[in-house]
């Protein structure tokens, strides 16, 4: 792609989200706009943006017969599909406010967001979804309607409709009921530091103004396909997989599950990949298996490809002079590089990480390989990019420099403070958590310590509140976990763990009196050394840990438990002079046992 601008859509051209579309479907109508999988048909199958607009126009009029006035809200629940953009479309033509929700939550959380919001209209897609949904259909009074993409069978609820039945045949697209940049667009739900999630309200502007300001950082554009997996219920994805890329005219190809995306890769071969660490780690694991089984001889290729390739990338950068083995690269392209990046579809030309810190190991090999992988970073509270590397400017360790319209800097406590146009309005109906994340000269405390360079490269140093960032980019608030899975008299002292990690796990000091009942029900010897090892027990510790921790969001769920008898102490250095755990010091002592929980994954 060249560094042309001029298919991008300017904020000023675009001024809402919905003005966004029309005017990308006015430019490009015939382009292909989504690709899907069709289940019932087995096949691959696509939307242009004029075929968006008459879709886009029926869910326009379905919502309008709801009588709904603008500012009401609107819930979606639905994995990536066409179908999420045309309801999401529609309902910002009304004047609606959106709030999406993750397909994989927990009932619980769910009615608490969506009443929390106050959303009237929930749409969904699947007879389980229905089946989960009913169970706490009464702690959601104020939704008049559900809607299913897929029948459901139940004829007991009056507000069901399917949306077969709910959408007129045809419509035709009605001028926008609102068109101000500064109007409520979303409630985006983030788990903060308790146990129940935050609404992240974000304007029109804040997120146009934050998706054309990443589009300004590197050429993509038309000619682009970007293959979609993270969930639009996520900012990253919803800003940089579906607004900026309908802004630079890029084809999105929706992945049909996580598990099946090496075959989409195939596919789609992509040219633009969004993804948080944890997809690049699945692919670098994979590769590290296959090299383990193989010959040496291909380990020590692998090897040299890297060694090779890096320095490449660092004489591409001027950061390296020109070396002689660089001569080999032809050579370790063909036999090395291009396979791996035959696995990701053999197209992709540029990839961005967020969400979470990328492993330097993970990122080195892929940028050598020739994949050049942009790291950034950002949070839901800043629509959400705040920084990213450039692809002739590219630290790997930093998470680049700050965009266009955003400005940051060094506060108290080494605190990196933002202030720009994608900081949101406030959180929903919490005006103390507003005034405690955003101060009166409007800048935002990110909670994350870091270091700005010479270069103006910005580096995560750490955080300051307790929170667990995994490597899929889902937030947790480990002492809050803790609080609630010690409210069991089995737990004398817990530790969950996770930073940068596919799941979370708990170290857990048992009760000794409360272990040796439990022992007796179990049929166990208490004190043999390795009857808390055996799985049975296990299991049923997760199982109680699970009771504690319900009221929290699907994704915080212990996968492995690390039991001890053993307690932490003041004298054995785990514990401060107050009694809390001193988190460094534990994974430091028992880093062999919890890299134990994680082999294999």
């Amino acid at each position: 792609m060249s560094n042309n601008t001029e298919h991008i859509i300017t904020p000023d051209q675009a001024v809402t989200l919905h003005g966004l579309f029309v005017e990308r479907v006015k430019r490009s109508p015939e382009a292909v706009a989504y690709r899907y999988f069709d289940l019932r048909h087995n096949l691959w199958l696509s939307f242009s943006w004029a075929q968006m607009r008459d879709k886009v126009a029926q869910w326009q009029a379905a919502l309008q017969r709801e009588g709904l006035v603008a500012g009401d809200r609107v819930a979606v629940m639905l994995r990536n599909c066409p179908q999420w953009v045309m309801f999401d479309q529609a309902a910002l033509s009304l004047g609606l406010v959106v709030v999406p929700l993750y397909t994989v939550d927990r009932p619980e959380n769910i009615a608490y967001i969506v009443n929390d919001a106050g959303a009237k209209v929930f749409l969904f897609e699947t007879p389980e979804q229905w089946q989960a949904l009913r169970s706490v259909l009464d702690k959601m009074p104020g939704v008049q309607r559900y809607v299913s993409i897929n029948p459901v069978a139940d004829n007991g609820q009056p507000g069901l409709q399917h949306a077969g039945t709910w959408l007129p045949q045809q419509a035709t697209l009605a001028p926008a009921r609102v068109s101000d940049a500064a109007a409520l667009a979303t409630i985006m739900y983030t788990s903060g530091t308790t146990g129940r999630p935050k609404g992240v309200m974000l304007s029109n502007n804040n997120i146009i103004q934050n998706a054309y300001a990443a589009l300004l950082t590197c050429p993509i554009g038309e000619g682009d396909t970007m293959l979609s997996f993270l969930p639009l219920s996520h900012t990253f994805e919803r800003t940089a997989g579906y607004y900026m890329a309908m802004m630079a005219g890029v084809t999105v190809a929706y992945a049909r599950s996580i598990p099946m995306l090496s075959e989409d890769l195939q596919t789609i071969r992509p040219t633009l990949l969004v993804s948080v660490p944890r997809i690049y780690e699945r692919v670098y694991g994979a590769i590290l298996s296959k090299l383990a089984e193989g010959p040496r001889l291909r380990r020590e290729l692998f090897a040299l490809a890297i060694n090779v390739g890096w320095h490449r990338f660092e004489h591409q950068q001027g950061r390296a002079a020109w070396h002689p083995k660089l001569l080999f690269w032809p050579v370790l392209n063909k036999l090395v590089a291009s396979k791996v990046m035959a696995r990701l579809g053999g197209r992709l030309r540029l990839s961005v990480s967020g969400g979470a810190a990328l492993p330097p190991a993970v990122s080195r090999a892929f940028i050598a390989l020739g994949l050049p992988i942009l790291q950034g970073y950002g949070m839901t509270e800043t629509s959400p990019i705040v920084s990213v590397n450039r692809p002739g400017n590219n630290f790997p360790a930093s998470v680049g420099t700050a965009l266009e319209g955003v400005s940051v800097r060094i506060g108290a406590q080494d605190a990196l403070l933002v202030k720009g146009h994608g900081n949101m309005l406030g959180y929903w109906n919490n005006p103390e958590a507003t005034r405690a994340i955003i101060d009166e000269d409007g800048w935002l405390n990110t909670g994350d310590t870091a270091r700005i360079s010479e270069t103006g490269h910005i580096y995560i140093t750490g955080r300051l509140k307790e929170i667990i960032v995994m490597s899929n980019g889902e937030k947790i608030p480990p002492a809050d976990m803790e609080l609630h899975i010690m409210h069991d008299s089995l737990f004398d002292q817990v530790m969950v763990y996770g930073e940068g990690r596919p799941f979370l796990v708990a170290l857990v000091v048992l009760n000794p009196d409360a272990w040796r009942r439990l022992a007796v029900t179990l049929n166990v010897d208490p004190a043999a050394a390795g009857t808390l090892n055996e799985t049975r027990v296990e299991q049923h510790v997760l199982a109680r840990i699970s009771d504690q921790i319900a009221e929290f969001p699907g994704y915080a769920r212990i996968r492995r438990v690390c039991l001890m008898r053993e307690p932490w102490t003041i004298e054995s250095g785990l514990l401060t002079p107050t009694l809390k755990i001193k988190r460094n010091q534990v994974l430091e002592k028992f880093e062999n046992e919890i890299n134990k929980l994680y082999d294999g994954h």
